[in-house]
């Protein structure tokens, strides 16, 4: 998902806002400041937009997106980068903002590859960070990633006809059952209890599937050579153990993530999170932070609720940049009579 072409000397001149991050919140702040007619650049170390929604489950429906009964990832990271591009945002991908340098009245921010970007603003919206799927934590298990273990989907056909195990109790791997029941040969979603953190309405269309459920157990040990071909389940109340057969799992525990460099340039860090205000302010002028980085008391880490995150960090940042400007200039179907 590439549509910036211009030469590297053009895309390292002073910006407006540098948005530092290139999934769906991240994407949505630089569509929104271009239509505040702001000059925009993204810092992306993927060396594709879409964030998590390209680089670990392009195949997952998404099924909490205003206006949409369900929506590929792939697709959505598709329409918001046709949605920001008209404004032709600078792109500097596969680089890390490394380091901040306060010019007084503007930034460079550097990254790892050595580019000194300037900016008057900054919108962090980096996720939850530098993520790695959180692993299983058994024996033999990192031999056998790509030859039947999985962390995420970017290929829906590998599980066609396949006996297919789902680890986890959340959203992703209540999706993940509702996504593949219909190419699997069977599908068995295997927890640690009985309680779930994904929303009630997916749990129960599970429920009412074809899927079953193994609840109370975790994994223990991983079986085959070339392949995985079966698993040693663990009952996590009577620590009994019994054999499972299955051809491929795909494990959703959840990620391990890290703000990286961020940590370095003095935020205010709260269980790797930024802290922020009612106005998506960090503790350092100019800088803001939106979606699953940021850090307040009624967080909801949803797309939806980080776009909007996203257009009031934008609107703030314009105030800085031109004190008479509007905060909210009115809606974009607005127009004058």
């Amino acid at each position: 998902m590439r549509f910036n072409a211009e030469p590297l000397e053009l895309r390292m001149s002073k910006v407006d806002v540098t948005v530092i991050g290139g999934g769906p919140c991240g994407l949505f702040a630089a569509f929104y400041a271009g239509l505040r007619g702001m000059s925009v650049r993204i810092i992306d170390s993927l060396p594709e937009l879409g964030g998590q929604l390209t680089a670990l489950y392009p195949e997952k429906y998404i099924y909490d997106m205003p206006g949409f009964p369900k929506v590929l990832a792939k697709d959505l990271a598709k329409a918001l980068v046709e949605q920001v591009s008209q404004y032709h945002p600078k792109l500097v991908l596969e680089n890390t903002a490394q380091a901040l340098v306060n010019n007084g009245n503007t930034y460079t921010i550097i990254t790892d590859k050595g580019l000194e970007l300037e900016t008057n603003t900054i919108i962090i919206s980096a996720g939850p960070g530098a993520f790695q799927p959180t692993k299983i934590g058994v024996e033999r298990e990192d031999s056998l990633v790509g030859k039947g273990i999985h962390y995420g989907v970017r290929d829906r056909s590998v599980f066609t006809g396949r006996k297919l195990a789902i680890v986890g109790g959340g959203d992703s791997a209540f999706d993940w059952c509702m996504d593949l029941e219909d190419i699997a040969e069977t599908i068995t979603l295997i927890h640690r209890r009985d309680g779930f953190k994904a929303h009630e309405d997916s749990v129960q269309k599970v429920k009412n599937s074809s899927v079953e459920m193994k609840l109370f157990y975790v994994v223990k040990e991983l079986h085959g050579v070339d392949h995985l071909t079966g698993l040693t389940l663990e009952n996590t109340q009577t620590k009994e153990t019994e054999h499972f057969e299955c051809d491929e799992i795909c494990v959703n525990i959840g990620f391990k993530s890290s703000l990286g460099p961020l940590k370095e340039w003095g935020l205010e860090i709260e269980k790797n999170q930024i802290k922020v205000n009612d106005r998506f302010e960090t503790n350092i002028p100019r800088v803001f932070a939106v979606g699953d980085v940021a850090s307040y008391g009624t967080k909801l880490k949803l797309i939806a609720t980080g776009v909007g995150e996203a257009a009031t960090a934008v609107c703030y940042a314009k105030t800085y940049l031109e004190p008479e400007a509007k905060f909210f200039p009115g809606h974009s179907s607005d127009r004058d009579a």
